[in-house]
């Protein structure tokens, strides 16, 4: 279930480092996202396992319906830098 959107979707939780960081890099940068908590919606938890096959998080979709899980920042910056939106 991979769907097109303009919009990059990250999914992750309050409790999560990775999640915080990512968000922190995102939000730093001035990237527009939609972000799916997972503590307040717990059945997009799965969700998100449909798109990564896993249960590691955050998963950041981005616009191209690519994915990552658990991204580093320099993973998610490359990933802005193809996509043109830094």
């Amino acid at each position: 279930m991979t769907e097109k959107n303009d919009q990059i979707t990250m999914f992750g939780a309050d409790w999560c480092r990775d999640c915080r960081r990512t968000k922190a890099q995102l939000d730093g940068l001035g990237i527009a996202y939609r972000y799916v908590d997972l503590e307040a919606d717990p059945s997009a938890a799965d969700v998100a396992r449909e798109i990564s096959g896993r249960t590691n998080i955050p998963v950041v979709v981005y616009p191209d319906a690519t994915h990552h899980v658990e991204p580093s920042n320099d993973d998610v910056a490359a990933k802005l830098r193809e996509l043109s939106l830094i």
